[in-house]
């Protein structure tokens, strides 16, 4: 007979918790008719399922994708894993719109939100201001700034324009001119002009030399639509998309005259403009049709013995030429947004600029327009291959993640603890040390601050290190052009930035100057720890000399 069994043991034949018990408990019951079978309470059971699916989306990134049209957005967004909000939330991590953003509505950002948008960008991707500005770099740096048509803006530069005309009158040549307004986009309101003196003199509009020498594909003109994202300004950093579009006209081309200078599309390369031509050719074979990859172009520049090497290394020379002459206008407008923000910090914009770059018979590349806002229509297959393959590896280098929020909260209270419970002790007056003693108490002062400086730069190299070890992990179809592993290079551009500042921001914003000096130096980890230890010895030696001195002692107390 077997051993009877205690009833704590027999009661409990599998262990549970007590809340397993009660769970289990809510979502059956047993239909007695039926033979007492168990069944499972729908509606519990619904409320269980909805409650998983909400843990799941606090688990996920959200995104804000109300100022965007673009298909591709949406679907490049919900593959990279994110929760598109279902309305204009100002909350979430990820906000895309295709327009300009207000400064102040990135002023408002938390530090683990992303916006595709800088302030200050406008300055190169206006048609006018990307003029005037090369123009003012060019007078600085004439060799270094030559990569852009000349240029005219309406009607301020009318009569500067019209000496030209009559110098080229005197030498007996023509010169062909193209107009663009001063803002648009898409091809619209561009015309061409054979006589100069024609040209409306008080419209606000662009006025450039038309480049009549172009490379030919096919015997078609063509341009290049490269890709560029900027992920930080502060301090600036630059990747360039290794694939893009290439934009043909439609009509064989022949230099401009007055027989066919109204055919824009034998002249104009526009999209927007060629598509409703009957010569338009859709062709998924990239290779073919009137749109086609960047990567079949350099196969067959490579085939056809071109140096393609020295093409994008030219190319990539004067795109970060281009955002050099725009980073002094975004950097002072990104910290004014973003006040006390140091160099360093995540930035909470980021932007995919559309160069357009035109190549002359030389193959030479020149700057023609930046869009700050390129289409990301998706017409064709080519399209939606470029442009879905080049937003999801942005958004992959973006490393955004559901943990910064919490992250910024806490950052958020220390901060407020620390200002709340910081020291309040007023600074001492000693009128009545020596003159040495005050000396060495401003320099003490003086190696606080250096001290403090150079732990803010020291934060600063550990985070581009690990910055830069995820990029490198997750880069695509990217590759960083700045900064550079190119010494020679990377020397070059930080002198360009520091004539930039010089120019745009000259006697003004010196701590900007300062900080762009120092983030863009060659000093590595090692060196900084040395410096901070130098800091440190110099501060305690001064700390014992300035030890405060007890009165003295009358030799009588000693009898």
């Amino acid at each position: 007979m077997p051993a009877a069994t205690p009833d704590s043991v027999r009661s409990t034949p599998v262990l549970q918790t007590t809340a397993s018990i009660h769970s289990m408990a809510s979502i059956q019951t047993v239909d007695a008719s039926q033979g007492g079978h168990t069944h499972f309470d729908e509606s519990v059971l619904k409320k269980s399922q909805l409650s998983k699916k909400s843990r799941k989306r606090k688990s996920q990134a959200t995104a804000n994708l109300y100022g965007t049209r673009y298909d591709v957005v949406h679907a490049v967004v919900e593959q990279a894993g994110m929760q598109v909000s279902k309305e204009d939330d100002p909350k979430c991590y990820l906000i895309w719109s295709d327009s300009f953003v207000q400064n102040e509505r990135i002023a408002e950002l938390k530090s683990y939100q992303r916006i595709n948008h800088f302030p200050g960008m406008g300055e190169i991707c206006r048609k006018d201001c990307l003029a005037r500005n090369i123009s003012k770099m060019s007078r600085k740096r004439p060799e270094e700034f030559n990569f852009t048509p000349r240029t005219w803006i309406f009607p301020a530069e009318y009569c500067t324009f019209q000496t030209y005309i009559k110098e080229l009158r005197k030498r007996k040549k023509q010169k062909t001119f193209i107009v663009k307004p001063a803002n648009g986009a898409m091809g619209n309101g561009i015309s061409l002009y054979r006589n100069g003196e024609k040209i409306p003199q008080n419209e606000h509009i662009i006025v450039q030399e038309y480049m009549d020498k172009p490379f030919l594909l096919d015997g078609y003109k063509f341009d290049l639509r490269v890709y560029v994202l900027v992920t930080s300004c502060d301090p600036l950093r630059v990747f360039l998309y290794q694939d893009g579009l290439v934009r043909m006209g439609t009509e064989k081309y022949h230099s401009p005259t007055d027989g066919n200078i109204d055919e824009l599309c034998m002249h104009l390369t526009n999209y927007s403009v060629n598509k409703h031509n009957e010569n338009f050719q859709k062709d998924e074979d990239v290779s073919k049709g009137s749109k086609r990859s960047i990567r079949y172009l350099n196969n067959f520049l490579t085939k056809n013995g071109y140096d393609v090497p020295l093409l994008w290394f030219n190319i990539q020379n004067l795109i970060m030429k281009t955002l050099i002459v725009a980073e002094p206008h975004m950097l002072h407008a990104y910290r004014m947004c973003r006040a006390g923000n140091h160099a360093g910090n995540e930035s909470v914009c980021f932007e995919v600029l559309g160069f357009d770059i035109f190549l002359d018979k030389k193959l030479k590349p020149w700057v023609f327009e930046v869009n700050r806002s390129p289409s990301f229509g998706t017409d064709e297959k080519i399209d939606y291959d470029i442009k879905s393959g080049l937003l999801g590896d942005a958004i992959k280098l973006m490393n955004i993640r559901v943990s910064d929020k919490r992250k910024s909260i806490s950052a958020e209270r220390a901060e407020a603890e620390r200002r709340l419970l910081g020291p309040t002790k007023r600074p001492e007056h000693h009128s009545s040390t020596s003159k040495d003693d005050r000396v060495d108490r401003q320099r003490k002062i003086a190696i606080d601050k250096r001290k403090e400086e150079l732990k803010q730069y020291l934060n600063m190299i550990r985070m581009d290190r690990k910055r830069e070890e995820y990029e490198n992990r997750h880069m695509g179809g990217f590759r960083r052009i700045f900064p550079t592993e190119n010494k020679s290079q990377q020397a070059q551009w930080t002198q360009l930035l520091d004539d930039a500042f010089q120019v745009f921001l000259s006697g003004r914003a010196p701590a900007l100057q300062k900080d762009m000096s120092r983030a863009y130096s060659q000093y590595k980890e090692a060196e900084i720890l040395d410096m901070i230890e130098q800091c440190e010895e110099d501060g305690v030696s001064l700390t014992a000399a300035l030890a405060p001195r007890g009165p003295k002692v009358h030799t009588t107390l000693l009898l």
